[in-house]
């Protein structure tokens, strides 16, 4: 989930360091205007985070029943190449070509969104064909075609295909290997240090070093989910097995452990201070704090997040209003996964900071929806309308009392 926001840092230290730029910000897409398009959310240059953070604020609004503008879907759906890729951003006037880089994460991220809002399923459908068609030996993806596997390049792109309906675990290379092969050789065998976290890629001896970001990102990957997910049933305690032949929801579970333990000692997880910052203490990562809580939720473990997003729900508020749509949609994601209200976190309403942030929604409904409520839809429905059942239900709320109360028991007629 954080990968856009480390490679926006990223590419601002090389800058100041006057380093060259790693392979996931090389050759970033043209740079914007300085009037930014319409439909566009957020207001700070979008070279490197211009799909990642729209796709995010579809993601969040979804989950809180609010339908994006026809104009906001209009320009995510223009920033995709005819490949069915996406890049970070790009100016959509000019066609694609071999020199445009493209973005396995800003693909994997739409192709979620555009399910969600079930618009222009024809668009996803050509994403994870793309995504599918990079996948890289080991059965994992890099940030960029071509570049080694990571562990969070990887998990978002198996969200991709699973949100579209294929079968993660049937997508193997010609030795064999599936994006679950590729994620597992990533963990941290339990037993060893820092056991059931994952590394975000080997080092240069194959050496496996914990990243927090990895771990949440490998725990959801594991699991078959996107980035909006809700609840699962609570399970056991998280603990760690042992042995070299573990199933995919095995090692996510391992992973839950060490998030959770981590948690033991701090409500929030922590980053490293940047390149010649002057504090030169580790801070509270807001970002992967609220992605540890969705994973935690995730694999079944909502309790292990509760000082998690009651920490979120008191410190987090600044950061989500600075760190523009992306940020406000990962406090949503949060707060949906663990059943508290996005429309009254901390005082604040996420849902209206989210969507101030870009075109007025074309409908909002009340209440927020708890992860025992409505769900995401599956995304197997191909009709074009953009409209789920949900949504048509938080319409006719939104509408008015008498249309909504007529178009809701129709539809409950409807269900079997």
């Amino acid at each position: 989930m954080t990968v856009r926001r480390s490679a926006a840092a990223l590419a601002t230290t090389a800058v100041l360091l006057g380093a060259a730029a790693p392979v996931a910000v090389a050759a970033p897409s043209p740079s914007p205007s300085a009037e930014l398009p319409a439909g566009l959310y957020g207001t700070t240059d979008p070279t490197y985070d211009g799909v990642w953070r729209q796709s995010l604020a579809f993601l969040a609004q979804k989950i809180e029943y609010v339908t994006p503008a026809t104009s906001a879907v209009d320009w995510l759906v223009g920033q995709q190449c005819d490949s069915g890729a996406f890049t970070s951003y790009r100016d959509a006037s000019k066609p694609c070509d071999a020199s445009t880089v493209m973005d396995t994460n800003a693909t994997a991220a739409a192709v979620q969104a555009l399910v969600e809002v079930n618009q222009h399923r024809d668009a996803a459908n050509n994403g994870a064909d793309w995504l599918k068609s990079v996948q890289n030996e080991d059965g994992g993806w890099g940030y960029n075609p071509g570049s080694p596997s990571d562990a969070n390049s990887t998990s978002i792109v198996i969200g991709a295909l699973a949100r579209t309906g294929v079968p993660v675990g049937e997508i193997t290379t010609a030795d064999g290997s599936t994006p679950y092969t590729a994620l597992q050789a990533l963990a941290i065998p339990c037993g060893d240090k820092d056991g059931g976290a994952f590394a975000y890629q080997p080092g240069k001896k194959g050496e496996l070093t914990a990243n927090l970001d990895a771990t949440a990102a490998s725990v959801l990957g594991l699991m078959g989910k996107g980035i909006a997910s809700g609840t699962s049933n609570a399970v056991k305690d998280p603990s760690c097995t042992k042995g070299d032949d573990l199933s995919p929801e095995q090692s996510a579970q391992n992973g839950a452990f060490f998030l959770a333990d981590t948690l033991k000692k701090t409500p929030y997880l922590e980053q490293a201070p940047m390149p010649g910052a002057e504090d030169t203490e580790p801070q509270p990562d807001f970002g992967n704090t609220a992605d540890a809580v969705v994973a935690l939720a995730a694999s079944g473990h909502t309790d292990k997040a509760e000082a998690s997003v009651a920490w979120l729900r008191t410190n987090a508020r600044d950061w989500a209003r600075q760190g523009g749509p992306a940020a406000t949609a990962q406090l949503i994601l949060a707060a949906h996964a663990t059943g508290a209200d996005a429309r009254d976190f901390g005082g604040v309403d996420l849902v209206r900071q989210l969507n101030s942030t870009g075109p007025a929604p074309a409908a909002t409904a009340l209440p927020s929806p708890t992860p025992s409520g409505p769900q995401p839809s599956s995304g197997t429905d191909s009709d074009d309308s953009g409209l789920s059942l949900g949504w048509l239900i938080g319409i006719g709320l939104a509408a008015g009392a008498g249309i909504g109360f007529l178009l809701s028991m129709r539809r409950k007629k409807q269900q079997p």
